[in-house]
């Protein structure tokens, strides 16, 4: 693994110990169950610690009998799992850890796992302990790790949540090393239409609830809500109609497979997560592209990438 890590706050040298992550012998940061704890809870992030919590196993593959997360995690990146054995990979914003089973499951690579919310906890529940598997919960803009050390770095379903995406994407690169490759996905904007959606409508208001009070009201709503938009959906309407509606899109974005039990918790929890996060900002792939060259990156390329279902906008490239 060989990598150096360091206090984020002041640069000094950091080591593992069971207890925590110490500097000069005393123990900086604690590491609590299965994490070091970079953060506090208490941030902007709070919502996805509620959600992944609550939410464990829905998107991890080998709890729901699906594929799609491993299907997603290869198409997007385009690695070769053979190719990453023995490669020092870094995760920036792992959730429940749905591409860390992905990762420790199907390759040999050496992961290293950030996530800002205490989804931490949902994620080692699912994949710790594993020796390959370190896990952090710490910001996207102070992790604790020298730059320029991964091989690999990916970033799923993240960017677009984060306060500043040009940041974002400049820390990442900042942690590839020479020859190394970052990829990301995000949501992207297709148009002024973008925003003339539900999700937008309603967002200034649902973020300022509760967690539990935005939780029980998609709860109480989801069935005649699911039932609405697969009506919209079979006379032929919905690409029109669907988007007004305060449910997530089932016919882009959810897989196609599912029982009824799992639609109806995969539309809970990503309409979910379309009304609760503080920040949603989509970008232009143009955008992103520029960010990586703008950074240091060559061969960049952006496209979307088909999966299952779904689809994404994807931008990889290698650092200089």
């Amino acid at each position: 693994m060989n990598i150096q890590l360091i206090n984020p706050s002041d640069g000094g040298v950091l080591n593992k110990t069971p207890e925590g992550l110490t500097q000069n012998g005393l123990v900086i940061y604690p590491c609590k169950n299965g994490a070091y704890r970079i953060v506090k809870d208490d941030n902007y992030t709070e919502n996805f610690g509620y959600q992944w919590n609550k939410f464990a196993g829905t998107q991890v593959d080998k709890s729901s009998a699906l594929s799609i997360s491993k299907s997603r995690f290869f198409a997007e990146s385009q690695w070769d799992k053979e190719d990453l054995g023995g490669k020092n990979i870094l995760e920036v914003g792992s959730g429940a850890g749905r591409f860390s089973q992905v990762v420790l499951d199907f390759t040999k690579g050496n992961l290293f796992s950030v996530d800002y919310s205490n989804a931490v906890e949902a994620n080692y529940k699912n994949n710790g302990p594993n020796e390959r598997f370190n896990l952090f919960q710490a910001s996207i803009y102070e992790m604790p790790f020298a730059p320029g050390q991964f091989d690999k770095v990916f970033c799923f379903g993240v960017l677009q949540h984060t306060p500043d995406v040009e940041l974002s994407v400049k820390t990442l690169i900042d942690m590839v090393k020479p020859g190394g490759e970052l990829v990301v996905d995000f949501y992207p904007i297709n148009g002024w239409w973008t925003k003339l959606n539900a999700k937008y409508i309603f967002r200034p208001y649902t973020k300022k609830l509760t967690h539990e009070k935005l939780f029980k009201k998609i709860e109480k709503n989801i069935d005649w809500l699911i039932k609405t938009s697969r009506f919209f959906s079979k006379i032929g309407i919905g690409k029109l109609t669907n988007r007004f509606l305060p449910i997530c899109d089932i016919d882009g974005t959810l897989p196609q497979n599912l029982t009824k039990e799992q639609l109806r918790e995969w539309c809970i929890l990503d309409t979910f997560d379309m009304f609760s996060p503080q920040y949603d900002q989509p970008q232009k792939i143009s955008t992103v592209i520029g960010w990586f060259n703008k950074y240091g990156m060559k061969g960049v390329s952006g496209k979307y990438v088909h999966f299952e279902n779904c689809v994404a906008p994807v931008v990889r490239g290698t650092k200089q």
